[in-house]
C-alpha cells in the first residue's frame, strides 16, 4: 500500500530525513517510535505533503502510484489521512459541516456527485454510534472549547467518515488520560480492516497496549534503524534509546 524508498527531506537548510525506507501493506498497523528530533513528525508531514518540507531525494508511492509531487489535498483525495498532534479550532464551522465538505470535496475530485443528505446522515449516525460519540457533539464548532480527549476523538470520527486507505496518527496519545486513550484506541481498532493501513507515531509504549502493531520501527537520526514486533516497543520502554545508539556504534 505505502512504499517509501530512500526518502531525504529537509526544512529550510536542515536535513531531517536521511534515506528512510519503509513498506506498509494493507491490513497492517505499523508503529514508529524514536527520540525527540529523530524525524517522526517530519515523516508524517512529508507523507501528507506539507509544503514547508522539501523532499530532496527518494519517492513515496501509495498503491503503486507516486504521490511525491501531489499537493496535500490531492494526497487526501488519494486516501491519505493525517491526525495532528495539535488539532486547530475552526469557530463557526460545525463538526458535521466540516465532515460534509471534506467528503464532498473528495467525491468531486473523483468525478462523483455530492453524497445525498440522507446517506450522509445515515453514515454519521452509524459512525458516531460505533465510536460512542454523543450526537450533540457533532453540532459544536470544530475543536472549539474541546478537551484534548474530545479533539482526538473527533479526529478519529473524521477518519471513520473519510475511510482513508492510509491513516497516520501523529502522537495521537499526546496529553490524553487513560480513559481518552482507550476511547481513541478503540475507535482505531474498530476501523482497521484488510483494505486500509495505519501508521501510529508515538513516544510511548502505553498506546501500543491498546493498538497492537504488526511492526514496530525505531526512527533515529532520520532513518529507520531497527524493526521488530511489539516486543521491540517493550524493550524501548525498558531500556530507552541509548542502547540503540550503542548498537549503531558497534
Amino acid at each position: 500500500m505505502l512504499k517509501i524508498e530512500n526518502l531525504h527531506a529537509r526544512i529550510e537548510d536542515k536535513e531531517i530525513l536521511k534515506g528512510l525506507n519503509i513498506q506498509v501493506n494493507a491490513g497492517e498497523v505499523h508503529a514508529i517510535m524514536g527520540p525527540n528530533g529523530a524525524g517522526k513528525s517530519t515523516l508524517a508531514s512529508v507523507i501528507a505533503g506539507k509544503e514547508e518540507y522539501e523532499v530532496t531525494e527518494g519517492n513515496i508511492a501509495l498503491n503503486e502510484k507516486d504521490i511525491s509531487e501531489l499537493a496535500p489535498e490531492e494526497r487526501a483525495h488519494e486516501g491519505v489521512f493525517l491526525s495532528f498532534q495539535y488539532p486547530v479550532e475552526i469557530p463557526g464551522v460545525t463538526v458535521t459541516n466540516f465532515i460534509k465538505s471534506s467528503i464532498n470535496e473528495t467525491r468531486k475530485a473523483k468525478g462523483l456527485e455530492e453524497m445525498p443528505a440522507k446517506d450522509l446522515l445515515k453514515m454519521i449516525r452509524e459512525k458516531s454510534e460505533l465510536l460512542e460519540i454523543d450526537r450533540k457533539f457533532l453540532s459544536r464548532s470544530l475543536n472549539e472549547g474541546f478537551s484534548g480527549g474530545e479533539k482526538k476523538r473527533n479526529e478519529i470520527f473524521q477518519m471513520a467518515m473519510m475511510e482513508p486507505k492510509l491513516a497516520i496518527l501523529d502522537e495521537t496519545d499526546s496529553g490524553l488520560d487513560i480513559d481518552a486513550l482507550r476511547i481513541v484506541a478503540n475507535g482505531v481498532n474498530k476501523l482497521k480492516s484488510n483494505d486500509n493501513a495505519v501508521i501510529v507515531i508515538t513516544h510511548y509504549q502505553r498506546l501500543l497496549e491498546y493498538i497492537v502493531p504488526d511492526f514496530v520501527h525505531v526512527l533515529y537520526d532520520g532513518k529507520i534503524v531497527k524493526s521488530g514486533s511489539k516486543e521491540l516497543a517493550l524493550e524501548l520502554e525498558e531500556k530507552g534509546y541509548d542502547w540503540i545508539k550503542e548498537e549503531l556504534k558497534a
